[in-house]
């Protein structure tokens, strides 16, 4: 009897970590649509909205809303934006309470406990993150921080619902195991250009560079290094729309173009090495499918320069970074698996 009801818990708390997962993709792209229809202030205080549990909508709200809060004018469809995003934020961290409340009381039959403790530690760091990001205006250290939690969260999710899987590697292919240590030097070269895009993104610098490999012409000169990647900036009343100089967010932008080169070459070569070597299908479509993903990311990112950052484009290349993330993760979980 208690290994049926271990069984039943067990397919339940697979079945909130796949829905997890899920739903923080979907609170990674509303981040990043609030991040980029410039609405991360929308509300000006947290939790709430305007003192709000939803939007200020009518004369009477927004006018009681301008009032208590005379520095900041009602956007309601800012405000929407942002409000959706939290909605969403805290119903995930309600879910994340549930599989580490399930991962406690099935403790003793080896159901992973320390991973779901952490998601949950990470994720009340992430909502301490979401309330920094509107109390202190749009820090970038806070707004690239907010962004990582997030990822983070979402990779660990994945990485609780692969140890849920009874997962076997097939013997004919122990010879590429040995690449596994490359692909988790990937994950981390990866995980420093998402980190280099939340930076490039949190202090307006997408735009920066206009043209195409690198930057425009003359963009050699311009590096400025000073206090471009300064983590802790000047005392502002507001980080929205950026505080860095020009020359600031040129090198910012072109050290996130070296970076993306660099990760694109290093993956290419991986994929390719573990495609051709591998003797068994599971790594090959694994292989693929990680490759499709980089292809699609570095697609998007050419379009964003090449279309002036379009709205949909930039929000699905946050996404894609995510799902390029995970597939990594899964073939790097693959390669590292013992039997």
């Amino acid at each position: 009897m208690d290994n049926y009801f271990y069984m039943r818990d067990h397919s339940v708390m697979r079945k909130l970590v796949f829905i997890s997962i899920l739903l923080a993709l979907v609170v990674i792209t509303l981040g990043a649509y609030t991040r980029l229809t410039h609405a991360g202030l929308g509300c000006p205080d947290w939790p709430t909205c305007y003192g709000l549990i939803d939007v200020p909508n009518t004369a009477e709200q927004i006018a009681l809303a301008e009032k208590k809060f005379p520095q900041s004018k009602v956007e309601p469809n800012k405000a929407w934006n942002e409000m959706i995003h939290r909605y969403f934020a805290g119903t995930l961290g309600l879910l994340i309470l549930a599989i580490a409340l399930l991962a406690v009381k099935n403790r003793a039959q080896g159901t992973p406990l320390r991973l779901p403790l952490l998601i949950l530690a990470i994720v009340i760091f992430q909502a301490a993150l979401g309330m920094w990001t509107v109390t202190l205006k749009l820090m970038p250290i806070v707004v690239m921080g907010h962004l990582l939690g997030g990822f983070t969260t979402l990779c660990l999710l994945f990485l609780l619902y692969l140890r849920l899987k009874n997962h076997r590697v097939n013997h004919s292919d122990f010879s590429i195991k040995k690449y596994g240590r490359f692909a988790l030097f990937g994950i981390v070269l990866l995980t420093g250009q998402i980190a280099l895009g939340g930076w490039t993104s949190s202090n307006y610098a997408a735009l920066s560079c206009i043209e195409l490999p690198i930057c425009q012409s003359g963009w050699q000169q311009q590096l400025n290094f000073e206090h471009a990647f300064d983590l802790i900036p000047p005392e502002r009343h507001s980080y929205e729309f950026g505080y860095l100089s020009h020359d600031e967010r040129v090198t910012i932008h072109v050290i996130h173009r070296f970076g993306a080169i660099i990760t694109t070459v290093y993956l290419s070569w991986l994929l390719l090495v573990i495609y051709f070597q591998a003797q068994t299908s599971t790594f090959k479509v694994s292989a693929v499918v990680v490759g499709l993903a980089l292809v699609t990311q570095v697609s998007l990112g050419v379009s964003n320069i090449w279309f002036s950052l379009p709205l949909p484009i930039a929000v699905g290349h946050n996404l894609v970074a995510a799902c390029l993330m995970l597939t990594l993760i899964a073939l790097t979980y693959r390669l590292r698996r013992k039997i």
